[in-house]
């Protein structure tokens, strides 16, 4: 099954040197990481713009961490770079959702996913309507009323596109493998993370260590994320390389949550030649 998100793209974009499919999950391999957010950036724009021309309005969840910063500076270019004359998004009409959020923390803390997304994305966009970002509350007094409004409002607004990076133990959001469930009755939960994911935030924001890092966070479940209309997933990195082999060649499993990409063709891999080194074409 062709993806159509890759069907009819009307803005540039590099052309990868392998396309590769793996079970129903098309998987592009380019050259380098600034080739991968400049690709997601044109498959971006225009899964939302064929949204607006065709429903109104769009729908979307965003991703945090390093995968997606290059991703985000592209996809907000005309507000902040309007000399470079791509077509503007009107955000006005986009919902915007993130993925994730952890427990207990302010959205001022600089390692809360609310404040990079402020940073990278909503501060970005002029003419976005606050009422058109919807953050979980990670500071809120009842987590649990947090995740059923959350849910609501997801389940309010059908999703047209879903950004994704992989974490090194293979989650997606935070649904690491103990606690991943391709079947989840329920689409945002509380969990408690292990500590292979707690070592990696520590290692890659700015808590000032392990202990640091919160033991709960909220996040999308996998049934979620499965049920967005198109899923961009981006991972770059020789430090990804050893995870996105095993979730391409291993068994589809909840061991690595990740495996489930490839039961979703309506979802795309962009990897960089480094993140992509164990993969045989």
């Amino acid at each position: 099954m062709n993806n159509p998100a890759l069907s009819s793209l009307n803005l540039s974009m590099p052309n990868p040197f392998k396309t590769l499919k793996v079970d129903d999950l098309t998987v592009q391999v380019y050259e380098s990481a600034a080739e991968i957010a400049l690709a997601g950036n044109a498959i971006a724009r225009e899964i939302l713009q064929n949204a607006i021309a065709t429903q109104g309005q769009a729908a979307a969840i965003f991703a945090t961490g390093r995968s997606q910063v290059k991703f985000l500076n592209h996809l907000t270019e005309f507000n902040t770079q309007p000399e470079k004359a791509q077509p503007e998004l009107d955000w006005s009409r986009i919902t915007g959702f993130h993925l994730d959020e952890y427990l207990g923390i302010a959205a001022e803390h600089p390692a809360s996913f609310r404040y990079y997304l402020q940073q990278h994305l909503v501060s970005k966009v002029a003419n976005w309507p606050d009422t058109h970002w919807l953050e979980i509350d990670g500071n809120g007094l009842l987590p649990l009323t947090i995740c059923q409004d959350y849910e609501n409002a997801l389940r309010a607004n059908p999703i047209n596109l879903c950004c994704l990076g992989i974490g090194n133990n293979g989650h997606l959001a935070f649904n690491d493998p103990a606690v991943a469930d391709f079947n989840d009755p329920h689409w945002v939960k509380l969990v408690r993370l292990d500590e292979q994911n707690r070592q990696q935030q520590a290692d890659s924001s700015t808590f000032v260590s392990l202990e640091a890092v919160p033991q709960y966070a909220f996040t999308l479940t996998l049934s979620a994320i499965r049920a967005a209309c198109h899923s961009l997933c981006l991972a770059n990195g020789e430090g990804k390389a050893a995870i996105v082999h095993k979730m391409l060649t291993g068994p589809i499993t909840h061991h690595c949550p990740a495996s489930m990409l490839r039961q979703m063709p309506q979802a795309v891999l962009l990897l960089d030649r480094a993140a992509a080194e164990h993969i045989r074409y």
